[in-house]
């Protein structure tokens, strides 16, 4: 049985890195972030160990955007397509799939959820760069201290608030999106229904996985 290579090893390697660093600084940063959450940092070994490894874990999740900004940035370009596509978000969104113009091999809300995380991902190593060495600056500059806690918040708001639809889109609303990024393959069928205009140009497998890994 024949079936189509949706995302190559090294892709599916750098999501994993991305998604598990980012559920690892969300965790502490919200026990950081008021009393109510602190337990969070005690079951992930105590307040202290947190603290030291938030920004370390900072730096691993700003590898992988970036590593994921180099493999996939020429696919999240917006397209004509795209534009169509984005004028039938609605359709979408009630799953008329019918209605619904072909995309390709991102949709045009994928192609947004992956450009608020690479903007909300910059905002937030910045920002975090200054709360990492506050100690380190002057007296006179204290205002930038307090414009990188707000801008690190709003900016892990936003991760937060694209996260859930992620999840909820790539989980309950398409099935077998999963599937894709944990193994890889998907069916000729889910394909040509979910991204059409990709489908007949993506590589072909077969069910042993004798395939040519292609890297993004």
């Amino acid at each position: 049985m024949t079936r189509i290579l949706r995302y190559s090893f090294s892709e599916r390697l750098m999501h994993a890195l991305s998604a598990i660093s980012y559920v690892y600084l969300i965790l502490t940063g919200l026990a950081f972030w008021t009393p109510a959450f602190y337990w969070i940092a005690v079951v992930l070994g105590g307040g202290y160990v947190s603290r030291v490894l938030h920004p370390w874990i900072g730096l691993v999740f700003t590898v992988a955007i970036c590593w994921m900004f180099a493999a996939w940035r020429r696919d999240m370009r917006t397209t004509a397509d795209d534009r169509q596509w984005r004028k039938a978000m609605g359709h979408y969104m009630r799953n008329e799939d019918a209605l619904v113009p072909a995309a390709g091999r991102f949709n045009f809300g994928q192609k947004q959820f992956f450009w608020l995380m690479m903007v909300c991902g910059a905002a937030l190593l910045i920002s975090g760069i200054a709360l990492w060495f506050v100690a380190s600056i002057p007296r006179e500059l204290q205002v930038v201290r307090y414009a990188a806690v707000l801008v690190h918040a709003i900016a892990a708001l936003g991760t937060i608030a694209g996260i859930i639809i992620h999840i909820y889109m790539g989980v309950a609303v398409v099935p077998d999106g999963l599937h894709a990024i944990l193994h890889g393959d998907v069916s000729e069928q889910w394909a040509r229904h979910h991204h059409a205009l990709w489908a007949g140009q993506a590589p072909r497998i077969t069910t042993s996985g004798r395939h040519a890994d292609r890297d993004a």
